[in-house]
């Protein structure tokens, strides 16, 4: 694995990117997020194809690699937001230059199926990533989430802590790597695999019922990926109970399998597919406290040097 590299901080006025690598764009969300961040100051680019749809992608894979390839490579542009999740990034890796993503050094921002996007480019680029919020429904970036994004793409000042709900006592620290669970299950096997080797490893998801989130963790376990884990962060788990078993759910899936690790254990913290989605930085460093909920940065993302 490449020595880890930060990406550089942007200025005020910046010029943003967004970028389509998965899903099909809704033109409601997308002038949402624009408009969030030109009140901020910065200028908005896009592609005039961003629109475009192959059935559950954002255009060919081609299209999307060299969208996503031509604003890391081209200097006018200071950072890369996706615009949302949805799946197809993982198509896209193979056709995408480590190189020239850690020699651009720009913040790349994104989560949902934009996981794999920092997991490759951790994993190949030695770069750190922004998992935060994208454009996938109006207002996501507005608000605290908005705000704090900008802070850490511009490196003005701590990250807001993470505030959850204890579930196992103790106290960590660590990089932080993670996000979809799905996603992350999918990179077992390929050459960006999450590495949770001393790391705060961070999980969410949305519409996975309780089964296939009970598979995809005891599947984490059988890698090994919780055997030097330092410890857990939970966001949310959106929309993941099953009706038909109401007594078994998510919440009380992930209690019993956390629980007996002997490692600090917050859930409920504010990220993901739920109401609010704070950002972290992919790769950089915190602490996570098991008896009081919470999970501070201790490190800003970005790089003013």
């Amino acid at each position: 694995m490449p020595s880890v590299r930060r990406p550089r901080a942007i200025r005020p006025g910046a010029r943003i990117a967004l970028a389509a690598p998965a899903g099909p764009v809704d033109v409601e969300a997308l002038d949402s997020g624009r408009r969030a961040l030109e009140r901020r100051g910065f200028e908005v680019v896009t592609r005039e194809d961003i629109l475009a749809r192959e059935g559950y992608l954002a255009g060919s894979d081609a299209r999307r690699a060299e969208e996503l390839m031509g604003f890391v490579e081209d200097p006018s542009i200071d950072a890369v937001v996706c615009a949302r999740g949805g799946y197809g990034s993982q198509r896209l890796v193979d056709r995408l230059d480590a190189k020239a993503f850690r020699a651009a050094a720009k913040p790349l921002v994104g989560y949902s199926d934009a996981t794999t996007l920092l997991l490759w480019q951790r994993k190949k680029a030695g770069l750190l990533g922004i998992h935060g919020p994208m454009c996938e429904k109006p207002g996501s970036l507005d608000g605290e989430a908005g705000s704090a994004l900008v802070r850490a793409l511009q490196g003005t000042g701590p990250l807001p802590r993470h505030v959850g709900r204890p579930l196992a006592p103790g106290w960590a620290e660590g990089r932080l790597v993670g996000g979809s669970l799905s996603v992350c299950v999918a990179s077992l096997g390929t050459p960006w695999e999450i590495d949770t080797r001393e790391a705060i490893l961070m999980l969410e998801d949305v519409t996975e019922l309780t089964y296939r989130v009970d598979r995809m963790l005891h599947q984490l376990r059988a890698a090994g990926k919780f055997d030097r884990v330092a410890g857990i962060g939970l966001g949310s788990f959106t929309d993941c109970d099953d009706e038909r078993f109401p007594e078994r759910t998510v919440d009380s899936l992930l209690a019993e399998v956390f629980a007996g690790l002997g490692l600090p254990v917050v859930g409920d913290l504010p990220f993901g597919h739920g109401e609010e989605n704070l950002p972290w930085p992919f790769g950089g460093r915190a602490a996570l406290d098991g008896a009081r909920g919470e999970l501070e940065i201790l490190e800003s993302v970005v790089t003013t040097r």
